[in-house]
């Protein structure tokens, strides 16, 4: 059965934090409390579902989202008017099928009318080249490098612009149509997030 890409539902935050837990060393911890954070802030927060099951997630911040990760910070420190890809987990029996590369066009599809680029890290080390050439061929490139507080972990930051930005912004200014595929997440905190197109 084919899969969907589809807004994280209230219920499923605990089926978020097993997959997130249970995705090996490249994928930070999360706990209960992440996950309502994310749940509360996040601007993009989306699951695959396939056969009636859970098997990835993404989540994304704007650079005004009240976000304390450090590599978030790095961004936002250097950057302005992005999205930030916080993480994504794909359930490890369902890898190498073009759920990432799914996941990454959605993103990048939300993304684009109401951001000039779009961010990431991967973690630099043993193993971690797949990580790299996936974000490569995504057009991404890298913007500098930070070693994350208390872990000693060092990550290569990413950036991707994405072009029709600005064309997006000129056209519509800060309002986009109202279209099915260009509504804003909606949340607890926010039930209709307004996101500025503006440059």
């Amino acid at each position: 059965m084919p899969f969907q890409i589809r807004d994280v539902r209230e219920h499923e935050l605990d089926l978020v934090v097993a997959l997130n837990n249970s995705a090996g060393p490249s994928i930070l911890p999360m706990d209960a409390e992440k996950a309502r954070f994310f749940w509360e802030h996040a601007d993009y927060f989306r699951v695959i579902e396939q056969d009636d099951a859970i098997t990835g997630f993404l989540v994304g911040f704007s650079d005004l989202a009240p976000h304390d990760s450090p590599n978030f910070r790095w961004f936002r420190e250097r950057h302005r008017n992005f999205l930030y890809i916080d993480r994504i987990v794909i359930a490890a029996a369902r890898r190498g099928g073009g759920r990432g590369r799914a996941f990454y066009a959605d993103a990048m599809s939300f993304a684009e009318p109401r951001w000039a680029h779009l961010c990431c890290e991967v973690f630099l080390g043993v193993g971690y080249d797949p990580a790299l050439l996936f974000h490569g061929a995504f057009g991404f490139r890298e913007v500098g490098q930070q070693t994350m507080e208390g872990t000693g972990l060092r990550a290569c930051m990413l950036m991707k612009d994405l072009g029709s930005h600005a064309w997006i912004a000129e056209t519509y200014g800060g309002t986009l149509p109202d279209e099915p595929w260009l509504a804003p997440r909606r949340g607890p905190a926010h039930p209709a997030i307004a996101r500025n197109t503006g440059t």
